[in-house]
C-alpha cells in the first residue's frame, strides 16, 4: 500500500483505492431515494480500478473539479478537497472497507449499491481516530518522500 498525493504517482495498473477528502462544510448527498447530510469533516471512499489506465485513471476522473455526476462518491468529490488516496495494486475495495471497520458509516449504501459484503463504501474519519497501522505507514512514507521533493512510496 502506498499513499499518493495526486493521481500522477498512482500506478496505471489495477487495484483498489481509498481516498481520502475533506469535507469543509456539511454537505447533502443522495443516495437511491435517501437524502442525506454529510458533516463538515474527513472521509474516506473505498473504490477499485480495473479499467484501462487502472488506479491512475480513476483518480484522476475523481481528482478533476468538473465532470458528469455518475456515481456517489462524485456528489462528494465536487464538494470537498482531495486530500490524496491510499492505492493498493490488485488490492480489494471491500477489503480496504473491512480494515476501516472502526470508523463509522456517514450514510448507508453510500458507494456500495452493487456490493453485498459492505453495507457503504464510504467512511467517516473522525479527528484523532487512528487507522490501520499499514495506512499509518504508508501516509508517514508519503510524507517524507513528499518533503524530499520525490515519488511516495
Amino acid at each position: 500500500m502506498i499513499f499518493v498525493a495526486s493521481a500522477a504517482d498512482a500506478p496505471a495498473t489495477p487495484g483498489a483505492y481509498a481516498l481520502a477528502l475533506r469535507l469543509d462544510a456539511p454537505l447533502d448527498v443522495r443516495v437511491g431515494k435517501i437524502l442525506a447530510t454529510l458533516a463538515a469533516g474527513d472521509y474516506l471512499y473505498c473504490g477499485s480500478a480495473r479499467g484501462s489506465g487502472g488506479l491512475r485513471a480513476r483518480l484522476a476522473r475523481h481528482m478533476r473539479p468538473q465532470k458528469r455526476t455518475h456515481w456517489h462518491i462524485d456528489q462528494l468529490t465536487a464538494g470537498a478537497s482531495l486530500l490524496g488516496a491510499f492505492v493498493e495494486e490488485q488490492g480489494d475495495e471491500c477489503a480496504l472497507n473491512a480494515a476501516l471497520a472502526n470508523l463509522p458509516i456517514p450514510v448507508a449504501g453510500f458507494g456500495s449499491s452493487d456490493c453485498r459484503r459492505c453495507a457503504a463504501h464510504l467512511r467517516f474519519w473522525p479527528e484523532g481516530a487512528a487507522l490501520p497501522s499499514r495506512w499509518e505507514n504508508a501516509r508517514k512514507a508519503a510524507h517524507l518522500s513528499l518533503e524530499g521533493g520525490g515519488r511516495a512510496a
